[in-house]
């Protein structure tokens, strides 16, 4: 068995970014015309009216301020409310690649490698945008790494996942160092015509290098110290679109075949289902939870971060403690928690111990223990 670390981290962030003035305008404006426009059916009962949003309203419910998005002006069009983000031809990189290719681009630059070391790929994110060939191989060809590489879905959990399965590979000797990227163009599969979740997610891709110990020279390595998931199944965040829609009467334009949730179910259940597994996993490690300087949690809900940290902490976290990104970048799904690794790891001393977790639809739940080197 080889010791493991992590040796690099890369972020890609799009370009264009909507505050939450703007996407309330543009949701207001939508729900302003569908109530003049179906006056006389809500009327009769037939149908509900629009309320209209805020920016107050967005930040209370989740923190977020704003998000980075890979198309804005498809997303703020009351005609449209969705990203514009036309096929690419099979000849061309496809987005997804493109977005991971930026990512890993960087963290092998920060890891202090090439293509040559790297053996494996791994593709892990909550919305692949095809089923094959997997885009773990296109970003293999891209950046030309030997050896092999897939795809896999854990929605929220899937960076967490991916950092397990690397270790895994690394650790019995399958590859010398693993590539795992979190692409993610949650804009795509969000209903910005529902009030309660139209200003939840935001896009970005992140990538880390796993590798042997014995092999790294990066500056910036964390030993993977411990991994820990868990999995119950839950319909409270879902997404049913799939190949088989077309199969099916109903179409493909259903609201169900885009993120749907139930918030506070959401929320009262795996808040103490995160806390009680990190505080396990600690407990595993012959860790004290005040020995940990910081938390990289999953960026969904600024309260739920605050409560699982509180419960495990059994005081309020200090932002040292518990990086936020959500009020920039808002839910970017699996890579919300390597975003805040990724920007909020430099200062910490050697031999600092932290978690880094993920979670998330399934439920999923993810936990990795690391220690500064």
């Amino acid at each position: 068995m080889h010791n493991v670390v992590i040796s690099g981290t890369g972020l890609y962030t799009p370009a264009d970014s909507i505050s939450n003035e703007e996407l309330v305008a543009s949701f207001n404006a939508w729900a302003h015309q569908f109530n003049v426009d179906n006056a006389a059916a809500i009327e009769r009962g037939e149908l509900a009216a629009q309320t209209e949003s805020s920016a107050a309203f967005i930040e209370k419910a989740s923190g977020i301020k704003s998000r980075f998005v890979m198309d804005k002006a498809g997303i703020l069009d009351p005609e449209r409310m969705k990203p514009r983000l036309p096929e690419r031809s099979n000849d061309e990189q496809s987005i997804l690649c493109q977005m991971a290719v930026a990512a890993a681009e960087q963290a092998l630059q920060r890891a202090g490698k090439t293509a040559a070391d790297i053996d494996a790929v791994i593709v892990a994110c909550s919305n692949l945008q095809r089923p094959y060939p997997a885009v773990a191989i296109e970003v293999q060809q891209a950046l030309g790494i030997q050896g092999f590489g897939f795809d896999m879905n854990v929605a929220c959990s899937s960076a967490t996942f991916g950092i397990q399965t690397a270790f895994n590979a690394v650790a019995l000797g399958q590859a010398r160092a693993v590539l795992v990227v979190d692409p993610e163009i949650c804009t795509g599969h969000l209903n910005f015509r529902d009030r309660d979740s139209h200003f939840i997610f935001g896009d970005a891709a992140t990538a880390v290098i796993v590798e042997r110990a014995d092999l790294a020279t990066s500056p910036y390595q964390f030993e993977i110290v411990g991994t820990k998931l868990l999995t119950q199944f839950s319909n409270n965040i879902r997404n049913n679109f799939g190949f088989l829609n077309r199969a099916a009467e109903e179409g493909i334009d259903a609201a169900d075949k885009l993120f749907v949730q139930e918030g506070r179910k959401v929320f009262r259940e795996v808040c103490p289902m995160v806390a009680q597994l990190i505080g396990e996993h600690l407990t595993e490690n012959r860790i004290d939870v005040a020995d940990v300087k910081r938390f990289w949690l999953h960026q969904a809900n600024l309260s739920m971060n605050h409560l699982i940290v509180k419960k495990l902490l059994g005081r309020e976290a200090s932002v040292e403690e518990a990086p936020v990104i959500l009020d920039t970048y808002a839910n970017t799904s699996s890579a919300g928690s390597v975003i805040a690794f990724h920007k909020y790891q430099d200062d910490l001393g050697r031999g600092a111990l932290a978690v880094l977790s993920s979670f998330g639809a399934g439920y999923s739940i993810g936990s990795v223990i690391l220690r500064k080197l």
